[in-house]
């Protein structure tokens, strides 16, 4: 008997927008190798796998390339599965035990708002290859325990940018946030994030980037809840809260495609 894969675009409220993620909920544990080939095969920026826990549900994520520590689509992605399967019910809380510790998700009306760690950057002297990847003078370069965080003058730079990922592949890190203040009304900032070390070249929407993004704005315009957009192509809104050293995201979630996955060995 295959195994149900689901298809979610998260942090959006149509679908073909935002970020898709691949959601499998396995009947027992499998082999991280055959976890990778799923996740290769699907060729998705993530795909999530949950085994049932005694308080919740184990969650590991994997790129094409490799398995990475926190992920934020493939999470929202992974609870909107739980409740719209039944998994769930609409009133209970998502309880994730991950690399990254203990994740809750609870629904927020047409709203999931998610309780991630908060992981702040600290200004940094980058590799040189990070500006000339890139084609943009930083005005500020902070690095997290994940990812650098590139801020640049302006929106237009952050839509703009065409990174040389080849060189960007040089840089070492699970990724780069590029990010600037919103021009008009509806956001406070943007961004774009490159991975190609990590197996992708752009990430529509990354939740996790968030929690290096919350901190890090939250300082400079003096507030604690704000709104972000990711101006990827697909694009997508997190909205972001800074509580101390968590950061809850808040996204919407539409599920485009449910399949079976014949080969299961």
């Amino acid at each position: 008997m295959g195994l149900t894969i689901h298809q979610v675009d998260a942090f959006t409220d149509q679908p073909f927008g935002g970020n898709p993620a691949a959601v499998c909920i396995l009947p027992e544990p499998r082999d991280p190798v055959w976890m990778q080939n799923v996740a290769m095969e699907m060729n998705l920026s993530e795909t999530a796998f949950l085994l049932r826990h005694d308080d919740g549900f184990d969650l590991r994520w994997f790129t094409p390339a490799l398995e990475v520590d926190l992920c934020g689509h493939a999470t929202l992605a992974s609870a909107h599965v739980l409740w719209e399967t039944g998994e769930l019910s609409p009133a209970e809380t998502a309880r994730f035990h991950t690399k990254s510790g203990l994740l809750t998700a609870t629904r927020q009306g047409e709203w999931i708002e998610l309780d991630f760690p908060a992981t702040p950057e600290k200004a940094v002297t980058p590799q040189v290859e990070l500006a000339q990847a890139l084609g943009v003078k930083p005005q500020y370069v902070g690095q997290s325990i994940f990812d650098y965080l590139v801020e640049v003058d302006s929106e237009d730079t952050v839509r703009e940018l065409s990174p040389d990922l080849n060189l960007l592949k040089s840089v070492e890190t699970r990724g780069v946030i590029v990010t600037a203040r919103a021009a008009g009304p509806g956001y406070d900032f943007v961004s774009r994030f490159f991975a190609p070390l990590s197996g992708v070249a752009e990430d529509p929407v990354t939740g996790s980037a968030h929690c290096c993004l919350a901190p890090f704005w939250a300082a400079r315009l003096n507030k604690t809840e704000m709104v972000a957009r990711q101006v990827s192509k697909r694009g997508g809104t997190v909205r972001v809260r800074l509580n101390g050293d968590r950061v809850l995201l808040c996204g919407q979630a539409v599920t485009v495609l449910r399949g079976e996955l014949l080969l299961t060995e």
